[in-house]
């Protein structure tokens, strides 16, 4: 029996490969992977022997041969493929055990040289990658270390023999990681290409998942390969049950939202939605305006905080029915009160870098995928609108808020704020005017005085009567993005109101 090993990790090399050697293996290898074999006191046939020839083109050059690949390719059912063999003195291998260059992590390194990425560039192993999981009838493939000691106990097991089914499994994750290698490439050639003809991303599994948005369906948690920072990137979960699709689902809003505002903020989501959020001069305060902007839709939500938990905080939580808290760290003596939560998933948020600005947003469709830039644009006050009114510091402030929250909330969108605390939210409405009054009547039925907040809409009003209905609540500001056949009708009946409008001339659809 033969195997042939070439391996850029040496993760668990040594005693995968001795434990081969106790098997009965002959082991070829090439390279470094050859000489940390040696080093290591393991007998070795070194590739450049088996083909006569040396490495060329500084190691470009090493495994392409048919003594390498005709050994790995012959199909043991095929008398032709012996005899063939035979002619020319080649011998085959049972065991193909290759992992690639690193060319993710080079690229993601700063101020690399193109030429320096394209020599990351693998070529023989993806080659003898395929080779030997096309032949995995005959051929065991390996392409993770991880794997070593399921197929050294199977091969122990089974007196040197791999299980079809164990075969079958192993070919079909080298070609995933052979595609996957390739799609990491791609994207780097086509980095300049916003949409590229062909798009080819690639996920890996994070999380196997209970069940999906339903318990009939079956779900997991896949990162995008190559992203920079992903929904559970440098999180640590410190307590509570598994992680549901559910609670990714609303996590991945939540972030999304807390990580824009700057000053102490909470972001309270329930199904997908912020249904609370609220900022402060401290964190404390942030979460209280985020809970009393609706404490009734807050029960059993997820909670992001952009600071710590502190110990006052974390005994806050515990009269609160939370599904998810994420933070970015927590004091002990909250971890203290919070202990008495079992069922709280508590996930420490240690993320400290900013997502990339190629980020894409995708949709799947029947059939396909929609693909579009990431609309992470932070607010610009310099290029808003003031149509009608004035507009106070204050409410500035206000205004803004509500517009960095409506951003996140599902379209038709209307948030009503005031003194950084949402107070009615009106979401995934089919008609506008309809969004409005929810919003209205929400913040009506929480008790929460209207007189003097404010209103941020997703996109244009197409008649006056959803302001209308904010004017007589008592809204005094309103901002939105213009750009309505009726935009003179909106303004003319926000200015009759004594009220102040802004446009943004951004639309922020969040379907």
């Amino acid at each position: 029996m033969r195997a042939l090993i070439s391996v850029h990790d040496k993760t668990g090399l040594v005693p995968f490969a001795r434990g081969l050697a106790d098997l009965g293996f002959e082991l070829v290898a090439s390279g470094g992977t050859a000489t940390t074999l040696g080093d290591a006191g393991l007998r070795i046939t070194r590739v450049e022997e088996l083909t006569g020839f040396p490495e060329m083109l500084g190691g470009r050059v090493k495994t392409l041969h048919p003594h390498v690949h005709a050994g790995i390719l012959a199909r043991r059912d095929r008398g032709d493929d012996a005899t063939q063999l035979a002619a020319h003195g080649i011998e085959p291998f049972e065991l193909v055990c290759v992992n690639l260059y690193p060319f993710e992590l080079v690229v993601d390194r700063a101020g690399m040289a193109d030429d320096d990425v394209i020599e990351m560039i693998d070529v023989g192993g993806p080659s003898m990658l395929r080779a030997a999981a096309k032949n995995f009838a005959s051929v065991t493939v390996l392409s993770r270390p991880r794997d070593y000691d399921e197929v050294l106990a199977e091969l122990r097991e089974r007196k040197g023999k791999v299980s079809p089914e164990t075969r079958r499994r192993l070919a079909g994750m080298a070609f995933a990681t052979s595609a996957a290698y390739e799609a990491a490439i791609a994207r780097w050639f086509q980095r300049e290409e916003d949409l590229p003809e062909t798009f080819v991303p690639a996920f890996e599994r994070v999380l196997e998942l209970a069940y999906g948005e339903n318990p009939h369906q079956r779900a997991a948690y896949y990162a995008e390969r190559g992203h920079r920072g992903h929904v559970l990137s440098r999180v640590e979960q410190l307590a509570g049950k598994a992680l549901s699709f559910n609670n990714l689902n609303d996590l991945s809003a939540a972030r999304l939202l807390v990580r824009e505002l700057a000053e102490p903020a909470c972001v309270i989501v329930k199904h997908a939605n912020p249904c609370g959020v609220g900022v402060g001069e401290t964190i404390d305060e942030a979460y209280a305006k985020a809970l009393a902007a609706d404490p009734v839709s807050a029960y059993g939500g997820v909670v992001a905080l952009n600071r710590a938990v502190t110990a006052s905080l974390g005994e806050a939580f515990t009269a609160q029915f939370i599904e998810v808290l994420f933070a970015p760290g927590y004091d002990e003596q909250a971890m203290q009160a919070l202990s008495g939560k079992a069922s709280v998933r508590i996930l420490n948020d240690t993320e400290r870098r900013t997502p990339a600005a190629s980020e894409r947003d995708f949709k799947r469709v029947l059939g396909g995928l929609l693909v579009q830039e990431s609309d992470s644009e932070p607010p610009d006050r310099a290029r808003m609108e003031v149509v009608c009114g004035q507009v106070s510091e204050r409410q500035w402030g206000d205004l803004l808020f509500a517009w960095q929250v409506v951003r996140r909330v599902s379209s038709n969108a209307i948030v009503i704020a005031g003194r950084g605390q949402t107070l009615g939210i009106g979401a995934g409405q089919t008609s506008r005017v309809d969004a409005v009054r929810i919003a209205v009547d929400r913040a009506r039925e929480l008790g929460h005085d209207l007189d003097g907040a404010v209103l941020g809409s997703d996109a244009f009003f197409p008649f006056p009567d959803g302001p209308e209905i904010a004017l007589e609540a008592g809204v005094a500001a309103i901002i939105q993005p213009g750009g309505s056949k009726r935009d003179s009708e909106v303004t003319e009946a926000v200015s009759a109101a004594g009220a102040a409008m802004v446009f943004t001339h951004r639309r922020h659809f969040r379907h």
